[in-house]
């Protein structure tokens, strides 16, 4: 099974075309803007972990120096 790891330009073509003959040209925007918000909300959560820790460090620093 060494082939299945490619997926050439023929097989891309299929896909559109399957694609818009299932959801149709009009949503096809919609998708990709729905696929693009998913991503990047994705991406915030996966770095969302450390940058949480940095606010947090940096809410406690504020605190101090309010306090002194």
């Amino acid at each position: 099974m060494p082939g299945l790891g490619s997926i050439g330009l023929p097989e891309l073509l299929i896909l559109l075309v399957i694609i818009i003959i299932i959801f149709g040209v009009g949503k096809l925007p919609e998708i990709g803007g729905a696929l693009g918000k998913g991503i990047r909300e994705f991406r915030s959560a996966s770095e969302g972990s450390g940058t949480e820790e940095k606010s947090a460090e940096e809410n406690e620093k504020k605190e101090e120096e309010k306090e002194e």
